[in-house]
């Protein structure tokens, strides 16, 4: 593991990562690259809160992982984390030699408000012009700003996060002049054409859970790709229990095997095909 700081996007500083290279002896190169964004509703959170979960994929999935330590609101508001994300995707995919990464499997990976991250960092690279990204795996993400899902409803309170919760932190990422329907804000609302193939995580008590259903069925309605893990009777969070809970395990596991198969199935367009499970 290694701190270092990677080039921002233009007029920003730069961004701070943790670097994360699996055993050599038993995940030779080359590699799997994973850039990975942590949640805590775009405020919270940041490389140590996460450096478990960072480390599990790490090993679940033989894979470098880059974790990112973007700039977070509301001291830096839409689009800064995002631009934060996209720099470092783009510095990885120009570095996967020294990070022993294989051409065809470069990654993106997030959770919560993370999911949203690695998800538009997507919409950007399709909009600039690359990196080729070869999977998008989102674990409980937060993808739709408008918030007015069943779910959102149906577990407003009780699972951990809270719908309160999210209307704050959609608060402090958005600002008041903020457009919730941006599909750069809002991932579900934006046209997936061209995105890859995706291993979408759901918590079935989780207020997110629907809009994660949502943009799973979108891009399957599109041609591409998705696997959906639905987990009934978990909560938002239950990935960074993989130590204790067997389930969160065996989640962890999954999303390590569709990491794993980029190696050889990996797609860089949204063509049916992958193995993204």
């Amino acid at each position: 593991m290694e701190d270092r700081s990677v080039p921002g996007p233009p007029g920003a500083p730069p961004v701070p990562v943790r670097v994360y290279l699996p055993d050599p002896e038993r995940w030779p190169g080359p590699r799997p690259t994973v850039v990975f964004s942590h949640g805590g509703g775009w405020v919270l959170g940041d490389l140590d809160t996460h450096d478990t979960t960072a480390r599990n994929i790490s090993r679940a999935a033989g894979a470098a992982v880059v974790s990112v330590d973007y700039r977070r609101a509301p001291e830096h508001r839409f689009p800064a984390a995002l631009e934060d994300v996209h720099a470092v995707l783009c510095w990885a995919g120009a570095h996967l030699d020294e990070l022993g990464g294989a051409p065809e499997a470069l990654v993106v990976a997030g959770d919560s408000s993370g999911g949203n991250l690695a998800a538009a960092s997507l919409l950007l690279s399709r909009e600039r012009g690359g990196p080729a990204v070869a999977l998008q795996v989102l674990v409980y993400p937060a993808l739709d700003a408008a918030q007015d899902s069943a779910s959102y409803r149906a577990d407003a309170e009780g699972c951990f996060l809270t719908a309160a919760h999210m209307r704050w932190f959609w608060a402090q990422y958005l600002g008041p002049d903020g457009r919730p329907d941006d599909p750069l804000a809002s991932p579900v609302r934006a046209d997936p054409a061209g995105l890859p193939p995706a291993h979408v995580v759901v918590a079935g008590c989780d207020p997110l859970r629907d809009e994660g259903v949502a943009y799973h069925r979108r891009l399957n309605e599109t041609g591409i790709t998705s696997v959906l893990d639905l987990r009934p009777g978990l909560f938002h969070g239950f990935l960074a229990l993989a130590g204790v809970l067997p389930v969160a395990r065996a989640v962890l596991d999954g999303l390590g095997g569709a990491i794993r198969s980029t190696l050889s199935n990996g797609k860089t367009s949204g063509e049916a095909g992958g193995d993204a499970g």
